[in-house]
């Protein structure tokens, strides 16, 4: 059972490493244009943290 939970985290890390890997290629190549403008007409790539700042403020 050992040999096989060595094996099972060597697999995880793996496919660990190819999910940050691609995550890289595609915002650094910008390989999904049509993604990008999705997440800016919803508003997810903007910042506001003034805006979270004021709420809890008052």
């Amino acid at each position: 059972m050992n040999k096989f939970e060595r094996i099972l985290i060597k697999l995880i890390l793996v496919q660990f490493i190819f999910l940050i890997l691609s995550q890289i290629v595609f915002h650094s190549f910008n390989a999904f244009p049509e993604l990008k403008e999705i997440t800016r007409y919803e508003g997810v790539s903007n910042s506001n943290y003034t805006d979270i700042l004021e709420t809890l403020g008052r």
